[in-house]
């Protein structure tokens, strides 16, 4: 799933072996935040927010994908919606070239 990279070494914990969560964010994962609104079982007219949070990939977020199926089949609070949020954390540096260089001394 996640590929292996050749990583620097001060990228590797005391463990002496690179996270898993970093070799997401170098093979294009990001973090990903989901609001989720659901009913509370006891009173349906209320619904209530759960806030959730981990490295996914977008735009097929299977992490998401597989506890939003969690929820539904475990869990009593019937979902209302989901709002997402993704960001990648690692990506190519932005460059902007410039017309000109002043230098003041």
């Amino acid at each position: 799933m996640v590929e292996k990279m050749r990583v620097e070494a001060t990228d590797i914990g005391r463990t002496g072996r690179v996270s898993e969560d970093f070799l997401r964010q170098l093979a294009g994962w990001g973090l990903t935040t989901a609001e989720i609104l659901y009913r509370m079982p006891d009173h349906p007219s209320v619904l209530q927010s759960y806030i959730w949070q981990d490295y996914d990939a977008a735009p097929h977020f299977p992490i998401l994908k597989k506890f939003l199926t969690f929820w539904r089949e475990t869990l009593d609070g019937p979902l209302f919606s989901v709002r997402i949020g993704h960001e990648r954390l690692i990506r190519p540096a932005e460059i902007r070239a410039i017309g000109a260089e002043l230098r003041f001394h």
